[in-house]
């Protein structure tokens, strides 16, 4: 008993008495810090957040800025449309989902009830279009094409369609004026994500639950400009949602206007030619390969040649962007998307990559010459030439003995090219390179701006490749495992190559330098960075970052934002030699040049025209067709992948468009009164304080008033085609 202490507590129970004592202080301590941190370090926080627990939003959406020509005729702006609506939030609570609802709307909007419930649910990786991408708290439209009796019908029979609006709506409209859908450069509107609430909302732009976002071209680029501010006007309310008065609003604010270098006529025409060109080839034979020229994709860029302001973008396929407002359906969806498709929202004056052909002999002029070959000396245009028992023949086999560059390029003679390739490799180490290698070709081709972005005002723009020794590197590493498994000695075409490129697939050879000096092998660009070159040539070797936007406007006209011209280099040529360039090309549409039959009665005293014609071999497909030209104010370039050859397919319709642009016949007499655009746009169009904008009328483009018909100007062109004038040498 002795050891028991006076309190009877032994020394045990003791210990746990003062280890509950500390728990009970810590617990308190603890739960006093939190009282004040929650009432006293963020208590204004919490309580404003109580307050919210009592108020609800209405929010006005803003009014998205219309999108114009450069005259001011709207390309994209908005309608009054009645937009029945379904909020998520209210079917979710009923029994069945909503599905009652849902199928009786189907009813009254002559819908099937399926269509109607795949638009209303929401988009993951596992559920197909139709469906909503956007805050599945904020009105889904179901349709934005209801009349009048049907939104009657919802609203008089509100206890039948719980959870359904019918109302007015701002909503998105493509004009197509004049037949000008410029869909790609415009792009489509969806709504905005949660993500993308989340990311914005710390920004100077947030979006709100209710807004409809860019998704590409034009409506992405400017999609801040163009959106605006919604209005939001704040009520408190009781737990029964009776309103108790107004708390605070927000104003909102119309989107800004942007003005486009677009020229919505010559956009017409634009779009018209390539199109045309395209279904004219496909009833064309090639010589190859026995078939009709498949023609499956085509672009058409004309630019101004002293700004880099684009004037007509047009990409085939194309597609009417209104399909996309309010929700597109699973039909239109699979036609835009599906295999079948040849997927037309691609923009391929900006997306699309080809092999150059012959176009690219500009960069190979310009690659001699800094080089160390003199523009006007003289060059073997043979034939043929050999390297290591193998030929590489100039079309047609035909040579033109000693000519000049000047020559080569009036001509397109592929010998005298690959001849400067070849030595050029050998200068540089051939395959055991000097470590001061100059790659006069590679470089040169980089610094026109091939294989880099142009920097135009569009998203989502591709590189192209120039395959010099570091491309040739990476893609040697990034593939071996997968050529050295392949890859088999003495066994088939494609597993001897397989076998060959693991073993030195990093090597520059002789034959990749002969090759890429007429821009084949594996180089690949895209229609705005040759526009973007050829321009430069025009305007005397300023290298324009390529602009559709050309000023931000706001609503009532009183503030405007231009956006002025950029440029991002210079071609990497003296002044002589790009007047040399000049020289070579205006010789191209002149008696003998390879695109001479294209240009008969052209008004080359008045409106001197330079041109190249390209014809791009593609492993496994027809040939790529490209035809490059400009006169002082613009520059046209168009592609049309297999397609043929280059002043073939691709010649009539370039020269229609400017037939179009200067008011010319096939004779070369002007008429001013029916010139498109003569010379550049450069005013811009005024908006009234109201918002109301002076635009001109524009009728439709009528072919029948362009006097250039291409059957009788021959179907031949450099490789393949023989037919035309004897002694003319197309390419």
């Amino acid at each position: 008993m002795g050891n028991i202490p006076e309190t009877g507590r032994t020394p045990r129970v003791q210990i746990r008495l003062i280890a509950i004592q500390v728990l009970v202080f810590s617990l308190f301590f603890t739960l006093a810090g939190r009282l004040w941190y929650l009432q006293v370090r963020n208590g204004d926080e919490y309580t404003e957040e109580a307050r919210s627990n009592h108020v609800q939003q209405v929010v006005e959406p803003a009014v998205r800025g219309s999108i114009l020509d450069a005259r001011g005729v709207p390309l994209a702006d908005n309608e009054t449309r009645l937009v029945v609506s379904a909020s998520r939030t209210e079917l979710m609570k009923m029994k069945d989902d909503g599905k009652g609802v849902l199928t009786r709307l189907a009813g009254v909007l002559g819908m099937e009830p399926k269509e109607v419930m795949d638009k209303v649910r929401l988009c993951d990786a596992d559920t197909p279009q139709p469906c909503w991408n956007g805050s599945p708290y904020q009105p889904i439209p179901v349709t934005d094409e209801a009349t009048p009796k049907q939104a009657l019908q919802i609203r008089e029979r509100a206890e039948d369609f719980p959870g359904i609006t019918a109302e007015p709506a701002a909503v998105r409209r493509y004009t197509a004026p004049g037949g000008a859908r410029a869909a790609q450069v415009l792009g489509y509107l969806s709504p905005v994500t949660d993500q993308e609430i989340e990311k914005a909302k710390d920004t100077d732009s947030p979006f709100l639950r209710s807004d409809m976002v860019g998704r590409s071209g034009l409506e992405r680029t400017y999609d801040k400009e163009l959106r605006g501010k919604a209005g939001v006007t704040r009520y408190e309310v009781d737990k029964l949602g009776r309103v108790l008065g107004e708390s605070e609003s927000d104003p909102g604010r119309p989107g800004s206007n942007v003005v486009t270098s677009i020229d919505a006529r010559v956009q017409a025409v634009a779009e018209y030619e390539l199109q045309q060109a395209m279904k004219t080839v496909r009833k064309e034979t090639d010589r190859i390969t026995g078939r009709p020229y498949a023609a499956d994709a085509g672009a058409v860029v004309v630019m101004e040649s002293k700004t880099g302001r684009v004037v007509a973008m047009a990409s085939q396929p194309d597609y009417d962007p209104n399909a996309w407002v309010g929700g597109i359906s699973a039909k239109e969806y699979a036609k835009l998307t599906g295999k079948g498709s040849n997927y037309p929202l691609l923009n391929r004056a900006i997306q699309g990559q080809a092999p150059a052909g012959s176009v690219f002999k500009v960069v190979s002029a310009s690659a001699a010459v800094r080089a160390g070959y003199p523009f006007d000396g003289r060059y073997n245009c043979s034939s043929s030439y050999s390297l290591g028992g193998r030929s590489f023949a100039n079309f047609e086999s035909k040579g033109h003995g000693p000519i000049s560059l000047g020559d080569a390029l009036k001509f397109s003679c592929n010998t005298v090219f690959y001849r400067l390739g070849h030595q050029e490799w050998q200068r540089d180490g051939g395959l055991k390179p000097k470590k001061d290698a100059n790659d006069w070709f590679y470089r040169t081709a980089r610094d026109f701006g091939f294989g880099d972005e142009t920097g135009i005002d569009l998203p989502n723009e591709v590189t192209g490749r120039i395959p010099d020794r570091r491309w040739k590197q990476s893609f040697w590493a990034a593939n071996k495992d997968s050529w050295c498994k392949q890859g088999k000695k003495g066994g088939s075409y494609v597993e001897q190559i397989a076998y060959e490129s693991c073993l030195e697939g990093n090597q520059l050879k002789a034959f990749d330098s002969i090759n890429f000096a007429i821009g084949q092998g594996d180089v690949l660009i895209t229609p705005i960075q040759l526009a973007t070159a050829y321009a430069a040539i025009s305007n005397g070797g300023t290298l324009y970052n390529p602009t559709i936007g050309k000023a931000v406007i706001s609503p009532d006209g009183k503030r405007i934002e231009e956006i002025k011209p950029k440029s991002h280099g210079r071609l990497p040529v003296d002044a002589q030699t790009i007047s040399d360039l000049d020289k070579g090309l205006r010789s191209v549409v002149e008696p003998g040049g390879t695109a001479a039959w294209r240009f008969g009665g052209w008004p080359q005293d008045k409106i001197p025209m330079r041109a190249k014609t390209g014809t791009a071999q593609v492993y496994g497909k027809q040939t790529t067709s490209w035809f490059a030209t400009y006169t002082d104010e613009f520059t046209v370039v168009m592609t049309i992948s297999q397609g043929g050859t280059g002043s073939g397919a691709s010649g009539p319709a370039v020269r229609n468009i400017y037939d179009a642009l200067y008011g010319l016949d096939d004779e070369g007499n002007q008429d001013l009164k029916r010139a498109l655009l003569p010379q550049p746009q450069t005013t811009l169009p005024k908006i009234q304080p109201d918002g109301t904008i002076e635009a001109p009328p524009i009728k439709p483009y009528d072919p029948e008033e362009q006097k250039v018909d291409p059957a009788e100007k021959g179907d031949g062109d450099d490789e393949q085609q023989l037919a035309g004038p004897p002694g003319v040498w197309r390419d």
